[in-house]
C-alpha cells in the first residue's frame, strides 16, 4: 500500500482513506494542509488491484459504511466525511 505523508505540525497519527476523484476527500486534504497539521492518506482507487481488498478491508474495520474520506486518529476514532469540526473537537482544539 503506498501511503504518501504530508508533513506538518504533529498533532497525532491523523490517517486518512480517500478516493482520488472524491471533492470531499480533497477537501479535507485541503483543510489540513491549510492547518499545516502532518497526516498521511492512501488514495484506494489508485491501489494496485493486488492491494485493494486488503486496504478496504482496513476501511470496513473503520467504517462499515466504506464512504469517503474515512479518517482515522491515533488508531483509536475514526470518522467519515468532510467534517473539521469533528477532527477539531478530536483533537482537542
Amino acid at each position: 500500500m503506498k501511503v504518501e505523508q504530508v508533513g506538518g505540525e504533529d498533532r497525532g497519527k491523523i490517517f486518512l482513506y480517500t478516493l482520488s476523484t472524491c471533492v470531499w476527500c480533497r477537501r479535507m486534504k485541503r483543510w489540513l494542509d491549510q492547518k499545516g497539521f502532518e497526516y498521511s492518506y492512501v488514495d484506494v482507487d489508485l491501489a494496485p488491484d493486488r492491494e485493494h481488498e486488503a486496504i478496504m478491508d482496513e476501511v470496513r474495520k473503520w467504517n462499515p459504511s466504506c464512504s469517503f474520506p474515512t479518517v482515522v486518529i491515533n488508531d483509536q476514532e475514526c470518522f467519515s466525511g468532510f467534517d473539521p469540526e469533528r477532527l477539531e473537537e478530536i483533537l482537542g482544539l
